[in-house]
Protein backbone atom coordinates (compact mmCIF):
# COMPACT_ATOMS: atom_id res chain seq x y z
CA UNK A 1 0.00 0.00 0.00
CA UNK A 2 1.31 3.40 -0.34
CA UNK A 3 1.04 6.27 2.02
CA UNK A 4 -0.97 8.32 -0.94
CA UNK A 5 -4.38 6.63 0.02
CA UNK A 6 -3.85 7.53 3.78
CA UNK A 7 -3.36 11.20 3.54
CA UNK A 8 -7.00 12.37 2.40
CA UNK A 9 -8.66 10.34 5.47
CA UNK A 10 -6.34 12.41 7.82
CA UNK A 11 -8.18 15.19 8.24
CA UNK A 12 -11.55 13.99 8.50
CA UNK A 13 -10.32 11.28 11.06
CA UNK A 14 -8.94 14.34 13.17
CA UNK A 15 -11.86 16.44 12.85
CA UNK A 16 -14.45 13.33 13.84
CA UNK A 17 -12.16 13.17 16.85
CA UNK A 18 -12.02 16.69 18.19
CA UNK A 19 -15.77 16.69 17.67
CA UNK A 20 -16.38 13.67 18.94
CA UNK A 21 -14.50 14.54 22.24
CA UNK A 22 -16.23 18.02 22.40
CA UNK A 23 -19.99 16.00 22.37
CA UNK A 24 -18.52 14.02 25.00
CA UNK A 25 -17.30 16.83 26.97
CA UNK A 26 -20.44 18.56 26.49
CA UNK A 27 -23.05 15.48 27.54
CA UNK A 28 -21.19 14.92 30.52
CA UNK A 29 -20.74 18.26 31.61
CA UNK A 30 -24.53 18.69 31.12
CA UNK A 31 -25.26 15.05 33.15
CA UNK A 32 -23.25 16.21 36.07
CA UNK A 33 -25.30 19.93 36.09
CA UNK A 34 -28.31 18.25 36.45
CA UNK A 35 -27.34 15.76 38.56
CA UNK A 36 -25.97 18.22 41.13
CA UNK A 37 -28.82 20.73 40.68
CA UNK A 38 -30.91 17.67 41.37
CA UNK A 39 -29.34 16.78 44.46
CA UNK A 40 -28.88 20.60 45.70
CA UNK A 41 -30.80 20.39 48.81
CA UNK A 42 -29.94 16.85 49.87
CA UNK A 43 -27.46 17.67 51.94
CA UNK A 44 -29.03 19.57 54.56
CA UNK A 45 -31.56 16.56 55.08
CA UNK A 46 -29.10 14.16 55.57
CA UNK A 47 -26.69 15.90 57.95
CA UNK A 48 -29.71 16.66 60.03
CA UNK A 49 -31.23 13.20 59.52
CA UNK A 50 -27.91 11.59 61.08
CA UNK A 51 -27.94 13.85 63.86
CA UNK A 52 -31.05 13.31 64.95
CA UNK A 53 -30.34 9.13 65.06
CA UNK A 54 -27.58 10.07 67.22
Amino acid sequence: MSGQHATPDRMPAFMGLIFGAIAIFAIVYAVSMLTAKKYAGHEEGAKSTASAQR
